[in-house]
């Protein structure tokens, strides 16, 4: 049936948990209420991206853009626009340049400088119809990898593409492929790694959400590719919505004769079997990964034998995270030659960020390779928040280091981060503002690690609590100079000795911190002094008396009522005297700060 309008509905988990589900259940209510069911198509779609203003809603055919729509917006959107054919434009997107007509998407500077490959039809199709996949060349490849390619003209396509594995390592997609394919093995496996553990990253999630059927698109190509019959999706049960659509788009696989015996009469055998994993960072890594799959502990076992010749049940396997499988269906229905126009030398295709933290747009972004941090971070992402000043920029989230201002201009690729002392990972990106203090963030992510840690090898066991443990040190103000060339000393000692890249890399947050901000470091050290007042044992807030004019408003807010008036009789020309802080009962949590109108309250 062909409809005068469509209306699509973000569908993330992000604009779900923001009554998403509520907007596009009114939408339909009112489109039957207003008699208009027979001239618009509401449909669910995946993550568009801009997650910041969310939830989104877009109408087409006139590509009306609306942000931050509530439920209750629902009556007018229908009434005007589908109605009436005028848009709504308290809700279209304007970024406060435009006085009068709000931007059209094209010129949304959110979307300008990106290029969507993985998350072509994230925010574009509905992710639980198989057909809507199909009319956007979904599928299409698969033609030419069961009918056309042999298995060395498949590899030597993705060889073409330049596809490295966006797991983080940046290993040649090819090469894993060829090895298992020549592997001897009676059977032969192939692993999805949707685990996604770092924090703030939620690329894979809403690749699947918006897209499942790339997924396994991706899959039976590799299948094809390496001569396996099974493959199996690893994904944390944190996970519900990307499940959920995950089981429906296997289904429908099934029912098209795309998974399973026989596919499309082409004598190919090849299904997907689901797994739920406890969403454990280690397991992240491929061995790790691979004894989860098997029922066993995640842990992490000595390479080689590597997973290509000796994988799941001892049989050759490859494991391919989301987006690298993502890519694959566009490599083959567009061809090796078409990705590898895209990006650096080394580096090619796009690469897509969860871009996150002290950002004014923070979101969903995918950028080809070779787009510069300054670009992702001040042009796509708006700069930083309440106009403060960029301190750093955290990738590859636990794994990666934190690159300061100086770097905000060397190209996004897997050798430029490395050289400059972070990495790319599978894609975290958190700025962070002069707010910020580098010991507590190190500290943040050594703990994580330390919790993350499966134990088994020493260096990963007993380095991550140790310089935890000095860092906690540092933040309480009892450091010296000593403690920071330990915590360089058993950084560079687990680099080396661990087993698993958990331990390899775990030190790279706290390594890059004291090359970039030793300053700060040595301030906690040496002026028991947090500038960003994050590390509360070295905060402080007294009262200026002569500012304070004896209101009680810090008293009435604070917590542990550790705020009172002074001996009136010490302050003569004051109407009501002024306030003090008891020190030794104050919890330091600011509150007083926030109900001073006067600036009497001083934070040191």
């Amino acid at each position: 049936m062909a409809y005068n309008h469509y209306i699509l509905t973000c569908s993330g988990t992000a604009c779900e948990s923001n009554k998403g589900i509520e907007l596009f259940t009114q939408l339909n209510a009112e489109a039957e209420k207003q008699d208009v069911k027979n001239q618009v198509q509401i449909v669910k779609t995946g993550c568009f991206g801009f997650c910041e203003k969310g939830p989104i809603v877009k109408v087409l055919p006139e590509d009306s853009f609306y942000v931050e729509v509530k439920p209750e917006d629902a009556k007018e959107i229908i009434a005007e626009q589908i109605v009436k054919g005028r848009e709504v434009k308290r809700l279209l997107y304007n970024d406060g340049t435009v006085k009068k007509n709000a931007l059209a998407v094209e010129d949304i500077q959110f979307y300008q400088k990106q290029f969507r490959v993985v998350l072509r039809n994230c925010g574009v199709i509905d992710p639980e119809s198989i057909d809507e996949y199909i009319a956007r060349e979904g599928y299409s490849g698969l033609e030419k990898v069961l009918f056309e390619w042999t298995q060395e003209q498949l590899i030597e396509e993705v060889k073409i593409s330049g596809m490295r594995g966006r797991g983080g390592a940046g290993f040649p997609t090819w090469l894993k492929w060829d090895l298992a394919r020549k592997a001897s093995g009676d059977q032969k496996f192939v692993i999805c790694n949707a685990d996604e553990g770092d924090p703030g990253a939620y690329m894979d999630r809403s690749t699947i959400e918006g897209d499942p059927h790339s997924i396994i698109e991706g899959m039976i190509t590799a299948g094809k590719a390496i001569g396996s019959n099974q493959g199996f999706v690893y994904i944390r049960a944190e996970y519900p919505l990307a499940i959920e659509r995950l089981k429906i788009a296997l289904v429908q696989a099934r029912d098209y004769g795309l998974l399973g015996k026989n596919i499309l009469g082409s004598g190919f055998d090849f299904d997907i079997e689901i797994r739920l994993g406890a969403g454990a960072f280690v397991c992240g890594e491929e061995t790790a990964l691979i004894k989860s799959v098997e029922g066993n502990r995640g842990m992490p076992v000595p390479k080689p034998p590597f997973p290509a010749n000796k994988g799941l049940w001892q049989k050759p396997t490859i494991i391919n995270n989301v987006e690298t499988l993502a890519n694959i269906p566009v490599i083959t229905a567009r061809g090796g030659a078409w990705l590898a126009k895209i990006g650096t030398e080394k580096s090619k295709g796009t690469k897509v960020f969860a871009l996150t933290g002290k950002v004014k747009n923070s979101g969903l972004v995918e950028v080809p390779m070779g787009t510069t941090l300054r670009e992702i971070v001040f042009e796509i992402g708006g700069g930083i928040k309440g106009g403060k000043k960029f301190k750093g920029v955290q990738t590859g989230g636990p794994s990666g280091g934190i690159l300061t201002e100086k770097s905000l201009d060397i190209p996004i690729d897997f050798e430029s981060l490395m050289a400059n002392g972070s990495m790319m990972g599978s894609g975290g990106m958190i700025v962070m503002d002069e707010d910020d203090c580098v010991v507590d963030v190190s500290r943040f992510y050594m703990d994580f690690c330390v919790d993350e840690s499966c134990g088994k090898c020493s260096p990963c066991r007993i380095g991550t609590t140790q310089i935890l443990k000095i860092l906690e040190k540092i933040a309480e103000g009892k450091g010296n100079e000593e403690d920071l060339e330990k915590l360089e000393s058993i950084g560079n000692a687990m680099t080396r000795a661990s087993l698993c890249m958990l331990g390899c890399t775990a030190a790279n947050p706290t390594i890059s911190t004291l090359k970039n901000f030793r300053e700060e470091y040595l301030e906690h050290i040496h002026d028991k002094k947090c500038r960003s007042g994050k590390c509360k044992k070295l905060l402080s807030f007294t009262i200026d008396s002569p500012k304070c004019i004896g209101c009680g408003l810090c008293a009435k807010k604070c917590p542990a009522n550790c705020i009172t008036p002074q001996d009136a009789a010490k302050y003569p020309d004051k109407k009501r005297p002024p306030y003090a802080i008891n020190l030794a009962d104050c919890l330091k949590c600011g509150e007083c700060l926030k109900a001073c109108k006067f600036n009497a309250v001083i934070k040191g």
